[in-house]
């Protein structure tokens, strides 16, 4: 991140240092103003009065443009990131991605990235604050001598507390991070299985795994939360109690208080209430980015599928033996010494090996069946020469492009024709051949929109023989090297097998090519060149038809084979029998999707316009508890009545001419103010804590419960990816960010009408100048609200493309590196995050 963002990052420093330094201007013009009033200065005033007026205004302009470069540059770096994350998902082989869960790899994308992006607020917040602080201590040294002190000490005592609260808060947070993962792969899971969780009436059985899982992420939740909140208490009463005791020692020691002293104090207690109250939320910040700075550098780091190491083309020559890479000259198609694979990560200490000893050599044109038990190694063995599986010895070596279809289709949410060509060039003749190879053509012919009909989330407009027949014409069209073909025979009945075995995988397109094809169907074994025999994660035998023909093994590789074997012999020397292909009898067998429902399910995200309702509001009140909402206002605007009461009565102490016998009272009185304060201060931040945890425990369980509750087809309208960015980046909302900023608000709102009162009650000419400017000021926020509030919405809908093609990478991710369309997938995706950057500009 530095070596991209890091110079640009450095140079917004300079203008932080401006902008903090003339934030101190203002009190030693004040105290100008007063002294001159008072007559000990002789300076203009108009002079004084303009300086105060102009160093508003550039304070303003300063912090403007630091917000909107800052943002700028976070805009950049959120898009790397998200482009980061999802290159790495394109990158992991299905061993080392097994150490994340995909509710963990969404979380990344959806929580992880823009916690880590909010360090650069935070970074130079944690020099500036102290900086602030430092300099607004000296100040007051200049004006009430060693007296500071006493208030440096209260904060002094404090720091090591509240180390102690962000140490508890950072491990809070890991847990709730780890909780959150397990749900959200809770939910990806029943997305995934909807219908079967709808058919078996297993409705409440996921709804309690999934409330489980929510219940410790709310617990964690609820201990960060509060360790807020006393974070908050200490430092918002911080201001209150440095100014009672500097007040209380600087009277003790015999000084009298003037006009000039007291409100340059006041002033710059002001300055120090920003830093001193924004510290803790500056630390818990660069906690939650260090925490998931490190869960991205966990991720990032892993051992990436390299397809260099597997796939070496006839006339490039390579050596590496850390890759197991050897050179292969023709004929040889794909070469397997002594190999031994494990599913389990590469830094798993003890892995289980899936494969063991694994020696092959097989020459090119040829097709290879392999057979065996269920649960013998087959599908194994295909994903180990497209490198999904981790090598704990041996080497695979393959020559020219491999082209994999998986034992289920890997279908992209897009047309038909899309899936075909996967960002290949459109071929006419190709084309044609491929679909008529496959049987597809009899099924274009019957839907509405052709080849260039919308199949839905993962096919869902398609039956699973039409899934698996897409796939293959999808390798067959990009002519590659060497097929891999995993049990796709299963998915089709005999007549459309026999089929396929003769028009596609053994059609005059495939004469040259080598094919390998995990299979129980005998058709295809007899037609075979070679059979590998597999049992038990080892080659139990490999050869030709006619040796396998005299072993025991036929039964292994179908268990209904037994009927069979006396046609053997007529069998093995024709090969796959030509036949009439009805059309009549493919409909009949239901490989095709009635045509209405053909027509596209997947309904585009809507999103409201205009303003937020007020039952929305209602709802946020209800849920979090009209108590708690009353105590926050009540105990918000008591908060804020103490600290005005304790600046008006610390100007009645300097216009008193009681002299200074009354000090005790007056030290009283300021006292009681402070503890006020201090106590409706703890009210606010706990009523808030709870509140919003009452609220975020409800609204996910009406969410869950509204999801579980939808109908099958409210899920074939909306993508997985669109639900879990519900369940992951908005809900992250409810549970952290809105709480968060509702308390900024109800602070600065109550702030703002306390300032308004006592300006008004000080000088009632102000409400001449008041009414003009809140009507300029009401007009600008109209628009600033309509428009951010439909920019919040659009990037909310934004989001949803990119989790769903986030979804459909992580379940088709070796498909597409078999066929190494890796940059293909990243240039689709950046339209995608492109339009998030845009909203966040706006």
């Amino acid at each position: 991140m530095f070596y991209a963002y890091g110079w640009s990052y450095l140079r917004l420093g300079i203008l932080k240092v401006i902008n903090d330094s003339i934030s101190f201007v203002s009190p030693l013009l004040l105290n100008k103003f007063i002294k001159l009033i008072q007559g000990s200065v002789g300076m203009d005033g108009y002079i004084i009065a303009i300086s105060l007026g102009l160093t508003s205004i550039i304070k303003s302009f300063l912090d403007t443009q630091y917000s909107f470069r800052l943002a700028k540059l976070k805009l950049m770096l959120r898009s790397s990131m998200m482009g980061i994350v999802y290159q790495k998902c394109l990158c992991l082989s299905l061993s080392e991605r097994s150490r994340f869960s995909e509710g963990e790899i969404q979380t990344f994308m959806s929580v992880d990235v823009d916690r880590t992006v909010n360090i650069c607020n935070n970074l130079h917040d944690a020099w500036s604050f102290p900086l602030q602080i430092g300099l607004a201590l000296y100040l007051l040294y200049t004006q009430v001598n060693y007296a500071f002190l006493s208030g440096l000490a209260i904060t002094i005592i404090l720091i090591p507390v509240n180390k102690w609260i962000s140490t508890r808060i950072a491990t809070a947070t890991q847990k709730m991070m780890k909780q959150k993962d397990e749900r959200i792969s809770c939910a990806g899971e029943l997305l995934a299985h909807i219908r079967t969780v709808k058919m078996y009436s297993w409705d409440k059985l996921f709804t309690q795994r999934l409330n489980k899982r929510r219940e410790l992420e709310v617990k964690h939740l609820a201990t960060r939360k509060y360790l807020d909140a006393w974070c908050v208490y200490f430092w918002a009463t911080t201001p209150t109690l440095f100014s009672l005791f500097t007040f209380s020692i600087f009277a003790i020691m015999g000084h009298s208080l003037d006009a000039a002293t007291v409100f340059t104090c006041v002033a710059l207690f002001n300055t120090l209430i920003s830093p001193l109250n924004s510290l803790p939320w500056v630390i818990n910040g660069m906690i939650d980015s260090v925490i998931s700075s490190r869960r991205l550098h966990n991720y990032l780091s892993t051992p990436e599928h390299c397809s260099s190491e597997l796939t070496i083309s006839s006339d490039v020559v390579k050596d590496d033996s850390n890759r197991h890479t050897e050179t292969i000259y023709d004929p040889t198609a794909v070469i397997i010494r002594n190999l031994c694979c494990s599913w389990s990560s590469t830094s798993t200490v003890e892995p289980q090996i899936i494969l063991r000893d694994i020696s092959l050599q097989l020459q090119k044109g040829l097709f290879i069946a392999i057979v065996g038990e269920v649960g013998s190694g087959k599908s194994s063995l295909l994903n180990s020469i497209i490198g999904e599986m981790s090598v704990i010895s041996g080497s695979i070596n393959s020559c020219g492009s491999i082209a994999y279809v998986s034992q289920v289709p890997w279908i992209l949410s897009g047309s038909l024709r899309d899936n075909i060509l996967l960002g290949k060039g459109f071929d006419t003749r190709r084309y044609e051949e491929v679909i008529q190879a496959c049987t597809l053509d009899v099924d274009i012919s019957t839907m509405i929109g052709g080849d260039m009909s919308h199949i839905g989330e993962k096919g869902l407009n398609l039956s699973g023989g039409q899934r698996a027949r897409l796939a293959l014409a999808r390798a067959l069209y990009h002519d590659s090297d060497v097929y891999l073909f995993d049990d796709i025979l299963s998915a089709v009945d005999s007549q459309v097998a026999s089929w396929i075995l003769e028009k596609a995988i053994m059609g005059p397109q495939m004469k040259r090519k080598t094919r390998l094809l995990s299979t129980h169907n005998l058709q295809a074994i007899y037609a075979a060149d070679m059979i590998v025999v597999m049992a038990n994660g080892f080659v139990k035998w490999f050869g030709t038809l006619d040796s396998f023909l005299a072993t025991p093994y036929l039964k292994i590789s179908n268990p209904d084979s037994s009927s069979a074997v006396s046609a053997t012999s007529s069998q093995k020397n024709k090969g796959p029998s030509t036949f009439e292909f009805n059309t009549k009898d493919v409909l009949d067998n239901g490989s095709v999707v009635d045509q209405e429902e053909q027509r596209d399910q997947t309904e585009a995200e809507g999103r409201k316009e205009g303003m937020v309702e007020i039952i929305v509001y209602k709802k946020y009140a209800t849920l979090a508890g009209w108590s708690m909402v009353f105590l926050i206002f009540v105990s918000a605007f008591l908060m804020q009545a103490s600290r005005n009461g304790n600046d008006l009565w610390l100007t009645y102490w300097v216009d008193s001419s009681s002299g200074t016998n009354n000090t005790r009272f007056y030290l009283t009185i300021l006292a009681g103010f402070g503890i006020i304060n201090s106590f409706f201060t703890l009210g606010r931040a706990f009523s808030f804590a709870y509140g919003g945890l009452c609220a975020a425990i409800q609204i996910h369980a009406d969410l869950l419960g509204s999801l579980i509750g939808a109908p099958v087809s409210f899920f074939d309208q909306n993508p997985s990816g669109r639900i879990l960015n519900r369940l992951s980046s908005d809900l992250y909302t409810v549970d952290d960010s809105l709480p968060f900023i509702l308390n900024i608000f109800v602070a600065n709102f109550f702030s703002l009408l306390g300032t308004l009162v006592v300006l008004c009650y000080s000088q009632v000419t102000f409400l001449l100048i008041l009414v003009p400017l809140w009507l300029i000021y009401s007009k600008v926020q109209f628009y600033y609200r309509s428009t951010s509030r439909e920019v919040r919405r659009l990037d909310s809908v934004a989001r949803s493309p990119i989790y769903s093609s986030f979804t459909e990478t992580l379940d088709g991710s070796s498909t597409i590196r078999a066929f190494q369309k890796e940059g293909f997938f990243l240039r689709e995706v950046h339209p995608t995050t492109d339009a998030i950057s845009e909203n966040i500009l706006l």
